[in-house]
């Protein structure tokens, strides 16, 4: 009976997701989600000086935080010892799974979470990125890219290794939620969104903004770095309604999938604590069809009627629950 479910829901996504992406092939994809660096960003210069972050007695210069083949392992004793293809990567295209994922897996706004997402799930999508099935809204944003280069080239032993390894660690709540009217002026500081320094405000106009809380300390790769997402009053409690009953008929309770705490079912993945950015990033790509992959289809009929405020409180409630 799960199989004939599953095939009815397969063939209603394929017939119904064409439709409708061609109904919105005009939509724009959130300028505030899938932050772009401009085209004359440049890091802030290494002065080669050592820098420290709190509970750690590591040091590591901003060069070597900026080597995309070394994961800077600030704690330690956090997790287990890392896998090589985890720490160092395989040159010229494996980049280290904990260099942009951190150490133990936590992530940022720039990419995802993850620590504790299931082993099949996160091969499937590797294998998705490999075959071009997961691509993205927004084709300047690197993150992506550099997922697309490191899928192609990776074996199939360190994509294993890599995928037990994460998928044993715990993951741990790193993200505060704000309801408000305004939020910092914010800049873009390297695929993510970093508030500007004098404390100005602006309206926060529908969007999510989520900015670390320490800059120095997210840059430096600290995986106990915390982070603050502001989002529109009363959103939390409107994806409540969504993740719980579907809104009103306007898409599924996740809870159905997901498990009542939004923390994953088998090979399904959870969602709960994780990066508001990126979960608005990915209801929007399901909805515009570059997630592609064999799993995929099921959640076309899901996306189709949501707008991007629903995609806001749906992330904003999510990313308040535990991980």
């Amino acid at each position: 009976m799960k199989a004939i479910q599953a095939g009815l829901a397969l063939g209603v996504a394929l017939c119904v997701a064409p439709l409708f992406l061609q109904a919105r092939a005009d939509d724009m994809p959130p300028a505030w989600a899938y932050a772009v660096n401009p085209p004359d960003f440049k890091p802030e210069p290494d002065d080669g000086k050592p820098r420290h972050v709190p509970d750690s007695s590591a040091t590591y210069t901003v060069m070597q935080a900026r080597d995309l083949f070394s994961a800077l392992d600030w704690h330690p004793s956090d997790h287990p010892p890392m896998p090589d293809i985890v720490a160092h990567g395989r040159k010229p295209d494996v980049r280290a799974c904990g260099a942009c994922h951190r150490a133990d897996g936590p992530g940022g706004p720039e990419n995802v979470g993850i620590a504790g997402l299931p082993k099949q799930y996160i091969l499937q999508q590797m294998a998705d990125f490999k075959s071009g099935a997961r691509t993205t809204s927004v084709s300047q944003r690197v993150p992506p890219q550099l997922m697309t280069t490191v899928a192609k080239a990776i074996t199939d032993a360190e994509n294993e290794a890599a995928a037990d390894y994460f998928s044993a660690l715990t993951p741990r709540a790193a993200i505060k939620l704000v309801e408000t009217d305004t939020v910092p002026k914010t800049r873009v500081a390297g695929w993510f969104l970093a508030s500007l320094p004098g404390g100005e405000k602006e309206p926060i106009a529908g969007r999510i903004i989520e900015v670390p809380d320490d800059l120095e300390r997210f840059e430096m790769r600290d995986s106990h770095s915390r982070f603050t997402a502001y989002v529109p009053l009363g959103s939390i409690e409107k994806g409540r309604q969504f993740v719980l009953s579907g809104g009103n008929g306007k898409t599924a309770a996740c809870t159905i999938c997901h498990g009542p705490g939004l923390n994953g079912v088998g090979p399904i993945p959870g969602f709960a604590g994780r990066s508001p950015s990126y979960i608005v990033r990915q209801l929007y790509d399901f909805q515009h069809g570059v997630r592609a992959g064999p799993w995929s289809p099921l959640m076309a009929p899901n996306v189709i009627n949501l707008t991007i405020g629903d995609m806001v409180a749906i992330a904003a409630y999510a990313a308040s629950l535990p991980p």
